[in-house]
């Protein structure tokens, strides 16, 4: 059976090899054209239990496993889907909308967290600890946490999910996988084909695509311990409410609405650039898009009015069968949801420059020029190919502005001065400010991870995954035992 044959397992998911779901099967569809390209299985509440007693049962025998067998998992994992990347970027562009440049980056991405998840094997996972009694040794260390709960959106689904699981995997941990089902062939099943080709031993991944019961059933198994969820504000809610009151870690990455701020002294160019590029990325159904233009008076006319032409450039259309720069947004009621926002700006008084259509899930990139603070292209996350772009006199106003959100997740400032975007930076309560660049930018060894509505700090990458699946255990060691007052 080769790796990439993603129809050798059509209808069945991942859970102790692969078997039929007992919520039945799904066909999973071509963004673009609607035609169905493969099946999943569902899973249900039953199948998260079977799949959480067998995870619980083969963690405690990995916990045991030498860091190096850990790591070398990692390792052949990522060679599987080097291997693989071809078949993974045309799944990825039929099964998302994404045009082929970001499907090849997301692979790259997914790389990059498999190798940095090798790496935290062998990092230090204890401390040694003063004691009042010299004879004794006292000590902290790390311990797995023991079965993670893992729960994906559609719009990155291969990133959004590895970057959880590679790392809870490799410290010691088991994993019960809940993706999205609109895309649960490049947020599951791959992730399935990598991990059994790199010989992960049974039971320790369960790919369990489904509802919003499948994923609530995933948060309340007696068996998970910690819960990582990537997905809206709303739901972030919802899962932070149930798993809270089962006191529960919970990892929490959510929705944005990211400000790019140009100064008046900004190079124009290089701030063009940089906006259409997070704006319109993956049509901007990235959490970390530019929602917000904030733009300085003096040039946001002229900065507006590149953009618009930039924009009327782009080729929109389906990516698989066109070199097109916009693809589709994942379904048509997304389309609908990001028509009604800008309607809804252009009738409060924003002025549209350009696009503002769409045919079927196909939106036009949309330039919208004077939107207000009360507008809904500046207050609502779009999630869609829009450019709001709002004027500011001051850097005071342009503070007050970026900050006039519940979100707080990313933020980027074009400057000429160091020193004048670093001010502004630290008056920005975001989890990421990136001067002189754009709002969309993440690295496997950087803290991930935003502020409010956007989550609850940055708890992915790097070192600090150690602070999501692992606990502290202190241990004492006596020569011999104390003898107590009694």
């Amino acid at each position: 059976m080769s790796q990439c044959d993603f129809t050798a397992v059509s209808g069945r998911l991942f859970s102790d090899g692969w078997r039929p779901g007992g919520g039945g099967t799904a066909d999973v569809r071509e963004v673009a054209t609607g035609e169905p390209i493969g099946m999943i299985g569902l899973a249900d509440v039953a199948d998260v239990e079977r799949a959480g007693k067998s995870a619980s049962a083969a963690q405690r025998e990995w916990s045991r496993a030498s860091y190096k067998e850990r790591a070398s998992v990692m390792v052949r994992a990522a060679q599987a889907l080097e291997s693989m990347r071809a078949d993974v970027v045309e799944m990825m562009m039929r099964e998302t909308g994404s045009i082929r440049a970001k499907a090849g980056q997301e692979v790259s991405k997914a790389l990059d967290e498999l190798r940095a998840a090798a790496g935290l094997a062998d990092q230090p996972y204890g401390q040694l600890l003063p004691h009042e009694d010299a004879s004794v040794l006292s000590m902290a260390r790390r311990v797995p946490v023991g079965v993670v709960g893992v729960i994906t959106p559609w719009n990155a689904p291969l990133m959004l999910a590895i970057r959880s699981v590679a790392p809870a995997l490799v410290l010691g941990n088991a994993v019960l996988l809940k993706p999205d089902v609109k895309t649960a062939l490049s947020g599951g099943t791959v992730l399935a084909r990598i991990f059994e080709a790199a010989g992960l031993p049974t039971g320790l991944l369960h790919v369990l695509p489904g509802d919003a019961r499948t994923g609530e059933a995933v948060v309340r198994s007696r068996y998970t311990s910690v819960i990582s969820f990537t997905g809206s504000s709303a739901a972030g809610h919802r899962v932070g409410e149930v798993a809270g009151a089962m006191l529960k870690r919970v990892v929490l990455e959510l929705g944005g609405n990211n400000a790019l701020i140009v100064l008046d002294d900004a190079d124009l160019d290089a701030a063009v650039n940089n906006a259409a590029w997070g704006s319109l990325l993956h049509q901007g159904q990235i959490c970390m898009a530019t929602g917000r233009h904030l733009v300085h008076e003096r040039i946001a006319d002229e900065y507006a009015e590149r953009l618009t032409e930039h924009a009327r450039s782009l080729v929109v259309g389906d990516p698989k069968r066109a070199e097109v720069r916009v693809g589709p947004l994942i379904d048509v009621n997304q389309a609908a949801r990001v028509h009604a926002i800008v309607t809804s700006s252009v009738e409060s008084g924003a002025v549209l420059r350009t696009g503002g259509s769409h045919e079927g899930p196909f939106y036009q990139p949309t330039v919208l020029d004077r939107v207000s603070p009360d507008a809904e292209a500046f207050t609502k996350e779009i999630f869609g190919p829009v450019i709001p772009v709002t004027r500011f006199a001051s850097d005071d106003e342009a503070a007050e502005l970026a900050g006039r959100t519940a979100y707080g997740l990313s933020a980027a400032i074009h400057t000429r001065s160091m020193q004048r975007g670093l001010a502004l930076a630290e008056r920005l309560r975001t989890g990421m400010v990136h001067i002189n660049g754009q709002t969309i930018n993440d690295s496997a060894h950087v803290p991930m991870g935003g502020m409010g509505e956007s989550g609850n700090g940055g708890r992915y990458g790097g070192h600090w995954n150690l602070d999501e699946f692992t606990y502290w255990q202190w241990i004492t060691a006596r020569p011999t035992p104390p003898t107590y007052p009694v």
